[in-house]
């Protein structure tokens, strides 16, 4: 009676283990992908409780979060054969659980290899000018390409982003006489403008006095008003004889 009893204590004992340990919580962002006697079941688990059978099942936590995978800097030869070391970032995320557990060993390792890769492949296929100017047609091409890739794994990349571009030193010279000579070139160009258009004001002005030639005048008094506010001992203007014909005219 009593070796009855303590046996069905165990078994209860046993069978209280055996449920709490079959009682897995898949949180909101996670799912459980679940293999049944080695075969996947077709529709991921969770979120919330879920139940593996032990020893019957073997499940795999999976992340649907929005992942940032830092790509290190990678030696790249531009078309226009500069040497330069870039770096990125890549934001990819999990949608099929199933396919990123069992198309790919470790998706992670997989996308981080990939990212690299491409980003060799398309930053060897344009110039440093594109590189360093048209930052953003580049990486949505790297993000296209980068989708296409990784699709087959259940995983969708967003955005990737260039983050550094590290020249070499002598280039960074080069970079910056160019940008000396363009900051002149500018500055030229705006000083001509200048010129031109105060010339063009001046034309405008002539023409101008020479429909109302009282403006002449008017500007002549104002020019002798300037000159009387000079500490000046002794001052020579001429006088036109615009001003003084109109007296002789009178006598």
């Amino acid at each position: 009676m009593l070796i009855g009893f303590n046996f069905l204590l165990i078994l209860i004992i046993v069978g209280a283990f055996i449920l709490v340990s079959a009682v897995k919580i898949v949180k909101e962002y996670e799912r459980a992908v679940v293999f049944r006697m080695g075969r996947l079941l077709k529709t991921a688990k969770g979120p919330g409780m879920i139940i593996i059978i032990p020893v019957v099942d073997r499940w795999v936590r999976v992340n649907l979060r929005l992942i940032a995978l830092d790509v290190p800097p990678q030696d790249i030869i531009t078309k226009d054969n500069v040497s330069v070391k870039v770096n990125a970032v890549v934001y990819f995320r999990v949608v099929d659980p199933n396919k990123a557990i069992t198309d790919v060993d470790d998706y992670l390792y997989a996308t981080s290899q990939m990212s690299q890769t491409t980003l060799r492949s398309i930053l060897g296929m344009v110039e440093l000018d594109d590189l360093l100017s048209d930052r953003e047609r580049i990486n949505m091409e790297l993000q296209k390409v980068l989708d296409q890739h990784t699709d087959p794994w259940g995983i969708k990349v967003s955005a990737v982003d260039v983050k550094n571009v590290d020249l070499p030193q002598e280039m960074q010279r080069a970079i910056a006489r160019q940008a000396e000579a363009e900051r002149e070139r500018r500055a030229k160009v705006i000083s001509a403008e200048g010129e031109f258009q105060a010339a063009q004001k001046m034309v405008d002005a002539a023409a101008l006095m020479e429909e109302h030639p009282i403006a002449v005048q008017l500007r002549y008094l104002q020019t002798l008003r300037e000159i009387g506010t000079e500490k000046n001992s002794t001052t020579l203007f001429p006088i036109p004889i615009d001003l003084i014909e109109m007296f002789f005219k009178k006598k």
